[in-house]
């Protein structure tokens, strides 16, 4: 055999050798069933969660910790057993914390349409507010001299 024989044996043997040890790998990962992660109640529950529903969870545990951890560990329980099979959203998850005695404040805004644009009920009444003192304040000095 010449040496280019030599090296082409050489080759195939080593990439047999990777092949063996590809499948007995793949054998093993097959025996083995892959551990399920086990998810924790809260990670269950955010999975369900729709619109705002992450924002009042997020109010209830920063308001009432203890409370809460309760509520979501029955909710988990109820949305992995299949009692719960629709998304819980906001709405839905205030009126459960505030039916169990677990009232949850939430931040309010009102909206209103000023020149195309949305502003906050406050800052337009605060610019009525100013314009207004403003006016009354030229009205003032005017009528002094």
């Amino acid at each position: 055999m010449n040496e280019e024989d030599k090296e082409l044996e050489q080759l195939k043997r080593k990439r047999l050798a990777e092949m063996e040890k590809n499948i007995a790998t793949k054998q093993k990962q097959e025996e083995v069933p892959p551990e399920k992660k086990q998810l924790s109640p809260r990670e269950i529950l955010f999975k369900r969660l729709g619109y705002r529903g992450l924002e009042v969870l997020e109010n209830a545990e920063s308001q009432y910790p203890s409370e809460t951890k309760i509520v979501v560990e029955k909710l988990a329980e109820l949305l992995t057993s299949g009692e719960i099979n629709e998304e819980i959203d906001g709405g839905k998850l205030l009126v459960l914390f505030r039916s169990v005695g677990i009232n949850v404040r939430m931040e309010n805004k009102i909206n209103v349409e000023q020149d195309g644009k949305f502003v906050s009920l406050s800052d337009k009444l605060s610019s009525k507010t100013s314009s207004f003192n403003k006016q009354n304040s030229t009205n003032d000095s005017s009528d002094s001299q």
